[in-house]
């Protein structure tokens, strides 16, 4: 490995907009559609490296640059397009990104035009704003380089250079060999070299949104004259002057600035080259000093009341907000940037990337607690910004916000799993998010997250806590009907001393609804030809454990336990508009389709915990499904149900059940001291 000063910078880089060519129609206004006209559309090309007539294609829609996904794209739509840009035609298109990741909204999806329509409006597609794509996927189109005859547009402005990458430069050896790099002088790509902007009248607010940029949420106060003294040495190359920001900006392409003209050598006179120094959060803060500094804070401020769930990376996410000692979501009416940004700054990150909308990170459970949040983008926390509160015909958490945010680069992709140890890809770094309760050992410092291979679409399981409630009895089974539980090991290790087949086993038996709200189908790991057949049930096991259920006592200890294996993980019903795809008939595939769930009811084999030895007392009933992670998803932190229950020998009261992480941190110390109802009795 080179040294940090060289290998560092290309990680750095953020991809930006560029100066870019705005045009409006391609032609004098055609008679009007039969469709209301709606929000005045307007075109760009973006990206780098391209030349005039080719990019990335944006649209300026309802106030907001946005660009288009590439599902379905053709030939048809590029001439569309082509035309709104003021040329004759295409002459081909581009898919994946080619040209650089756009940022902000996607406002078209599954775009299908014929190539004669005049306007993009009057071809198919999703709707405005509805996408299932991410900005790897945004399209681009390469134009005939022949201009429209006669086409004029207010709105085009001369392509005076390209602005696509920035960087931060340290120039502190220290700053070279550590990460993150918070502090240096700020660098575009013009062209093919590296160059510097003009620090004359450059504030605060341009600061911070570089700052931003680079995954960080605040900027500081930097020693002007040590890099004054530093770079007089040094020889310059200025492309970039007179930088206006307002600090609420997401990129610096959409701060106003200027482009030096001929002869840079002679600019900027009497500045020198912007500065900035940045402060990380909490999670990439480096120093012991710096570290303590941030703890006391957090520890003042107590527990945060805001989370990012559902991310396969850090730093992206379902937003969650804590409401009345319970998490709950944000619906995705009017989200945008500025409000994204500041979740992502409050959380220690820098400003936004994307402003997800339609549950694009997984449905969540529970409460949505605020609808419409319109952040300015000044804001210190979301909760200051204005919203409304939700009714019930206003959302479903098929409308449920998420944000993915700018982090510093961190070296994460040369970190991988060693034996025994955790698994760190592609980013994938939560520590914030662990819960020691429901986690293996080796894991518990580093967060669930690590544990399986990170996807930017996975699956995410949990239990419908209100069926264990409602299902939770007590049976004294005879042991001559548990010869095949025994086989599987459902049963206690007392229960090889019995006297069989005489006597009996005391049950805590209850129903299983297990729900997939992630972004992909849960599927076993091992395929058909590897599961294992077990004859006494006649039935295969495509997981060996696919939940744990445990009975611990108020410090934790476990008491009781059994295990479900995955026999059958079926569709066993669905959300509506979402069709079935696995069932377990006729060694059938198996898996849990995304927006289906699998129920295991109280009446089959192994559906319970032995608690024959346990003594009466208070308890805590917890199932955690997935406990091993040998299947990968989006979020293990709700893996984890939990319940109160009271036992006295006959009877036991089980209530009190939730997702491990629904509930704030008071909520669940007063978890023990809540009376319960009378759930069951024995007769």
């Amino acid at each position: 490995m080179g040294s940090c000063g060289t290998w560092a910078w290309p990680e750095l880089l953020v991809v930006l907009g560029s100066a870019w060519l705005w045009v409006g129609s391609a032609q004098p206004t055609p008679p009007g559609p039969t469709h209301p006209p709606g929000p005045q559309l307007r075109f760009r090309l973006a990206g780098y490296p391209r030349k005039h007539n080719e990019g990335r294609v944006e649209v300026f829609y309802n106030d907001e640059w946005g660009t288009i996904c590439d599902d379905d794209f053709t030939l048809g739509n590029a001439h569309v397009l082509c035309r709104q840009l003021g040329f004759v035609a295409a002459t081909g298109w581009a898919h994946s990104a080619k040209y650089g990741k756009g940022v902000g909204r996607i406002w078209l999806d599954n775009v299908n035009c014929v190539g004669n329509e005049k306007s993009i409006r009057d071809c198919k597609h999703r709707g405005w704003g509805n996408s299932d794509c991410s900005h790897e996927e945004d399209a681009g189109v390469v134009c005939k380089d022949e201009r429209i005859p006669g086409f004029k547009d207010s709105n085009v402005i001369e392509v005076r250079g390209h602005l696509e990458e920035v960087r931060l430069r340290p120039v502190v050896s220290g700053g070279r060999r550590q990460l993150p790099v918070t502090e240096g002088i700020v660098e575009v790509r013009y062209k093919d070299s590296w160059a510097q902007i003009c620090d004359q009248g450059w504030d605060s607010h341009n600061s911070r949104v570089v700052c931003g940029m680079m995954g960080f949420p605040a900027e500081k106060k930097v020693n002007r004259n040590f890099y004054r003294l530093f770079t007089e040495r040094q020889q310059l190359n200025y492309r970039l002057h007179s930088v206006s920001c307002t600090g609420t900006e997401v990129h610096l392409s959409m701060c106003s600035f200027e482009f030096y003209r001929g002869n840079s050598s002679a600019a900027c006179s009497s500045g020198m080259p912007a500065v900035v120094s940045c402060v990380p959060g909490p999670l990439f803060a480096s120093g012991s000093a710096h570290k303590k500094k941030q703890r006391q804070q957090q520890q003042q401020q107590g527990q945060p009341r805001i989370r990012l769930k559902g991310g396969a990376r850090v730093g992206e996410g379902r937003v969650e907000v804590l409401r009345s000692s319970e998490w709950g979501t944000i619906c995705d009416d009017r989200w945008n940037l500025q409000s994204a940004s500041v979740v992502c700054r409050e959380l220690g990150f820098g400003s936004a990337k994307e402003a997800l909308t339609g549950a694009r990170m997984g449905q969540g459970t529970g409460p949505i607690h605020l609808n419409e949040v319109q952040c300015r983008g000044t804001e210190k926390s979301l909760w200051n910004c204005p919203f409304r509160n939700i009714t019930q015909e206003d959302c479903k958490h098929t409308e449920d916000a998420a944000v993915r945010c700018n982090i510093p680069y961190m070296g994460y992709e040369n970190l991988v799993r060693t034996m025994g140890g955790c698994r760190l890809r592609g980013g994938t770094f939560a520590p914030w998010l662990a819960q020691p309760w429901a986690l293996p050992h080796p894991c518990r410092e580093q967060g669930p997250s690590l544990s399986s291979r990170p996807s930017p679409a996975a699956s995410d399981l949990l239990l419908h806590a209100p069926l264990v409630q409602e299902t939770a009895y007590i049976e004294d089974r005879p042991l001559h009907m548990l010869y095949c539980a025994a086989e599987e090991n459902c049963l206690a290790s007392s229960a090889r001393l019995a006297n069989w087949p005489y006597g009996h086993r005391r049950l805590l038996r209850f129903s299983s609804q297990i729900h997939n709200r992630g972004r992909a189908d849960f599927r076993p790991k091992a395929g058909r030809h590897s599961w294992v057949w077990h004859e006494c049930h006649r039935h295969y096991h495509s997981m060996d454990i696919f939940t744990h259920y445990d009975i611990l006592t108020p410090n934790g200890t476990k008491v009781a336990e059994g295990h479900k294996a995955s026999f059958c993980l079926e569709d066993t019903e669905c959300d509506e508009d979402v069709a079935k795809r696995y069932e377990c008939a006729n060694f059938g595939e198996q898996g849990i389709t995304v927006g289906c769930w699998d129920l295991y009811r109280h009446d089959i084999d192994c559906q319970w915990i032995d608690i024959t030895d346990v003594k009466p007392g208070n308890y805590i009933l917890q199932v955690v499904i997935n406990p091993n992670f040998e299947v990968a998803e989006s979020d293990f932190t709700n893996n984890a149900m939990k319940c109160n229950c009271k036992y006295d020998g006959h009877r036991i009261w089980v209530h009190s059940c939730h997702i491990g992480d629904a509930l704030s941190e008071e909520a669940n110390k007063r978890f023990e001291q809540y009376p319960g109802q009378l759930n069951n009795q024995i007769s």
